[in-house]
């Protein structure tokens, strides 16, 4: 918990500069390599939470891969926390800050489980239910391919849930059936 906390007031930081400083879009981009590394990697991973691997190697390590890769402020946010060796709360960082940067911004976000691929008429129907019910103007469609759905979606926006699947259609059926 104090990790999630102290992970928390350096995203708030971080953004709060890049804001001031106006290169916001570049740290975003900056923050979603890194936590796409982060996703990845788990050697990498691995290496920043790791108590054996001395502080001033995982710097040395971190100032290869995102040298001259990544804006100043980025670069410098890692540094601190290498310093300060807090290493191990990067991925939380990453990814505290674009969502972060998401509510800065107003841009809704959305989970979406579909049998197969949406095509661009499915996710453009998707985002305009998805605006409704968030009341953004932007919104953010993460899909997931879950092929035991067989059919249909299955769509959470918020602390709402939409459960269009054919799975779901099926299981309504069976209590149905079993209550008769």
């Amino acid at each position: 918990m104090a990790e999630s906390r102290a992970a928390h007031r350096y995203v708030r930081s971080l953004l709060e500069l890049s804001v001031e400083k106006g290169v916001l879009d570049a740290v975003h981009q900056d923050m979603l390599v890194i936590q796409k590394v982060c996703n990845s990697n788990r050697d990498f991973l691995m290496m920043l939470k790791s108590p054996l691997i001395r502080h001033e190697r995982k710097r040395e390590i971190l100032t290869r891969m995102f040298s001259g890769k990544v804006n100043e402020l980025t670069k410098s946010i890692l540094d601190i926390l290498t310093r300060k060796n807090r290493e191990s709360l990067i991925p939380a960082i990453a990814s505290g800050f674009h969502e972060a940067f998401n509510e800065y911004k107003g841009i809704g976000h959305a989970t979406v489980s579909v049998a197969v691929p949406m095509d661009q008429q499915l996710r453009a129907t998707l985002e305009s239910i998805v605006k409704r019910l968030s009341d953004r103007k932007s919104v953010e469609i993460e899909e997931k391919v879950d092929d035991s759905l067989i059919g249909g979606f299955v769509l959470n926006v918020g602390d709402r849930q939409i459960d269009a699947s054919i799975k779901n259609k099926l299981k309504l059926l069976s209590i149905k059936l079993k209550e008769n």
